[in-house]
């Protein structure tokens, strides 16, 4: 694979598959629900990525290589915004945030408590969410 395939993703990869983050992939608007839910036990992180943007797939690198989290401390959910636009659409709607890509929020007890997008996201200390 060539410079712009490794930095931007080989064709047929799944954009979460290749990752040490235990992914969720979020496909459905009523996974929103359990989401909610699981997070009053644990804080619940929603990844929202653009399969077509440069940036999207540069800030997902960045974020994977810099994850160090125990595998139960937190659910984490990809999104993929082309695929699924309308739970993107929902997830701004029930979560009360501005929609951007790629763009990363915490849930804790029902709520956003953290989110920012871009380069941004790789600044957010999970950790202070456990």
């Amino acid at each position: 694979m060539g410079l712009f395939g490794s930095l931007f993703g080989g064709k047929g990869e799944s954009e979460s598959s290749s990752s040490k983050i235990p992914w969720v992939d979020l496909k459905e608007i009523s996974q929103l629900e359990e989401i909610k839910a699981n997070s009053f036990n644990r804080p619940q992180i929603i990844f929202k990525h653009s399969t077509t943007c440069g940036i999207s797939r540069m800030v997902l690198n960045m974020f994977t290589k810099d994850y160090t989290l125990e595998n139960d401390q937190m659910d984490f959910y990809f999104l993929d915004l082309q695929q699924y636009r309308p739970v993107s659409n929902e997830v701004a709607h029930q979560f009360n945030v501005v929609h951007q890509s790629p763009q990363l929020l915490i849930i804790k007890d029902g709520a956003v408590v953290a989110h920012d997008s871009h380069g941004a996201i790789t600044d957010l200390k999970l950790e202070i969410y456990i």
